[in-house]
């Protein structure tokens, strides 16, 4: 999937993750690998989502559990002072 990329697929996943879960600005995601030492373009960082997001989305939704409307709790009860 990452074959012949520039920079390594840790980097590629972390960008894409960070983008889509935290609601960062791209510009947010430059300096932030800035501060590690990796210098990449908000622009590069954009391309990577555009390709990897929507293969990503299929991958984790194959993986997902299905959500049921059952709740389980632990008999421990805590009480505080």
């Amino acid at each position: 999937m990452f074959k012949g990329r520039h920079f390594d697929w840790s980097v590629i996943l972390l960008c894409v993750r960070w983008y889509l879960a935290y609601n960062l600005s791209l510009r947010n995601l430059e300096e932030m690998m800035a501060e590690r030492g990796i210098s990449v373009d908000h622009a590069t960082i954009h391309r990577w989502i555009v390709r990897y997001s929507p293969e990503l989305l299929k991958r984790f939704n194959r993986c997902k559990r299905a959500v049921t409307g059952r709740w389980h709790v632990d008999g421990v009860s805590r009480t505080h002072f």
